[in-house]
């Protein structure tokens, strides 16, 4: 299948020099891009208490943004039925991330003891690149296409991006599906972004990964123990400014991970074993480190129609 992940940002206040933003994206509230974010007297479009901002952001996009892509598709000429599937991955910030993963361990003094106090002491919070991705899957890249065509998205959607969205990356990419979903309502995503190491090609690296390494993480029990759905994404997009679906952030990603877990421990139980390190220690082999990134999602699907789901011919 054909997916289209736009990796996402919400509309938020921080300040250019330490999150991007795409432009004609952080809208005020009479529709007019917002110079500079970190303005106190700029009202975000979303508006409301900064204080509950995530939360009213988050509950935007599932319960309002959701609903509107769907009502906004034509029904009468089809269109709709050419979108697959649709999912919303949240991420969760008290979840496994690239910058924090398990085991957890309490800040202790020189001697190994807790501090008195937690003032002072208090880990920096470090923000991954993204809040959440939007799962789009087509049959054939035709549907996608007839999708994105409408004039309704145009016209409705587009300007909600640009009110809600920070930063919208869309990935074309291959879906590549190694260990089907049983439910396809499994509620936890770890979502791994590669860049793969300098000297291999995009081909070579997909190839790589498909092969050699899917068979790798097949090889391992704790991948069977916990694993509910393995998915790789082999980015296809645009290279070139200019193409359609082209953005400077996702041009450069070679692939994505999907994992998929039964709930939240499942994944930090499964990220301390001994064979996950060895899935690691490999994916370190073809993808850069130190330009990759991951971090945990909660899923929400909002369309479906492929059931049941089954693995790719390889």
């Amino acid at each position: 299948m054909t997916v289209l992940a736009s990796l996402l940002s919400r509309a938020d206040n921080t300040p250019l020099d330490q999150r991007r933003r795409d432009p004609n994206t952080l809208l005020d509230q009479e529709g007019k891009a917002i110079a500079d974010p970190a303005d106190p007297s700029q009202k975000l479009a979303l508006g409301g208490d900064p204080n509950t901002g995530y939360e009213k952001w988050a509950e935007y996009w599932r319960k309002v943004h959701g609903p509107r892509f769907i009502y906004a598709q034509d029904t009468e000429e089809g269109k709709i039925r050419h979108l697959a599937r649709y999912d919303q991955v949240h991420r969760i910030s008290a979840g496994p991330t690239h910058f924090t993963p398990p085991p957890y361990v309490a800040p202790t003094d020189a001697n190994g003891e807790l501090y008195d106090t937690v003032i002072g002491h208090i880990p920096e919070y470090r923000r991954p690149d993204w809040d959440g991705m939007a799962y789009l899957a087509f049959n054939t890249p035709d549907d996608l296409k007839a999708v994105f065509s409408q004039e309704k998205l145009r016209t409705k959607i587009v300007p909600e991006d640009q009110a809600i969205f920070r930063e919208l990356a869309p990935v074309v990419a291959t879906e590549h599906i190694i260990l089907p979903s049983a439910t396809q309502r499994d509620p936890i995503l770890l979502v791994k972004i590669h860049r793969r190491q300098e000297g291999m090609s995009r081909e070579e690296f997909q190839e790589d990964w498909l092969r050699k390494h899917a068979n790798l993480v097949l090889a391992k029990p704790a991948a069977h123990k916990y694993v509910k759905r393995y998915v790789q994404l082999h980015n296809m997009g645009p290279v070139s400014e200019g193409e359609p679906f082209w953005h400077p952030a996702s041009s450069g990603i070679d692939g994505i991970t999907i994992m998929a877990f039964a709930n939240m421990n499942d994944v930090e139980d499964f990220l301390m074993t001994d064979d996950y390190s060895e899935i690691e220690k490999d994916e370190r082999r073809i993808a850069d480190p130190k330009a990759s990134e991951y971090w945990t999602g909660l899923n929400y699907n909002v369309v479906n129609r492929v059931y049941p789901e089954h693995a790719t011919i390889r």
